[in-house]
């Protein structure tokens, strides 16, 4: 391998440590927390994007649904709206691309309902559609997103803000994230229950 690759190997590796140094913990304790209590409220979760952060919605609809499973606790009820192409694909045809999550939403959020749109410049003009139509249905909206956050971070209930500049780091770092956010939904409620026997005897 040329030094020059390892060099960039060694950066990208870097960079990303750094990020993950910096990365604001409370937002992410808060999205957990939320999470905890729509499944504790029988609440639906929908989460959208566009490219890999399609890739991520679908992969984090998939963990909240199985990889969060408790035992003793309530199913979380995830949902992707990237994943029915064919629906996707009619509203942006019919309508306009900026319309696909938002007029999904308009079939199925709640009020109490959770709305996840992952962005990772936060200006992508579909994801803020669909966020405006959670927060018009009244339901509780989570962004997550990079860079300076973007207009994504002003809208929403909360953001998780990755430092960082670079798309493909800021991706992979969502991807953490939202492995980290079912590890705890599918652990931390065990440990505490554990904890909380250990306390009574």
């Amino acid at each position: 391998m040329s030094q020059k690759k390892l060099e960039i190997i060694k950066n990208y590796i870097s960079e990303v440590r750094e990020s993950l140094a910096r990365l604001p913990l409370d937002g992410v304790v808060k999205v957990i927390e939320i999470l905890e209590e729509a499944r504790q409220r029988d609440r639906k979760v929908y989460l959208f994007g566009n490219g890999g952060s399609a890739a991520t919605a679908s992969h984090f609809a998939s963990d909240l649904a199985k990889g969060a499973i408790c035992e003793g606790k309530p199913r979380l009820k995830a949902m992707a709206l990237t994943d029915n192409v064919p629906l996707l694909s009619a509203w942006a045809n019919d309508t306009a691309y900026d319309n696909i999550f938002a007029e999904q939403l308009e079939n199925f959020i709640e009020p109490g309902d959770i709305a996840i749109g992952i962005s990772g410049s936060g200006n992508s003009p579909n994801v803020l559609n669909g966020i405006k139509t959670a927060k018009a249905r009244k339901a509780t909206t989570i962004g997550i997103t990079g860079f300076d956050g973007g207009k994504l971070k002003e809208m929403v209930d909360i953001a998780i803000i990755v430092p960082n500049h670079t798309m493909e780091q800021v991706e992979d770092i969502h991807l953490l994230i939202e492995h980290v956010i079912t590890t705890c939904l599918r652990t931390g409620t065990r440990a505490e229950r554990t904890e909380t026997g250990r306390q009574r005897k």
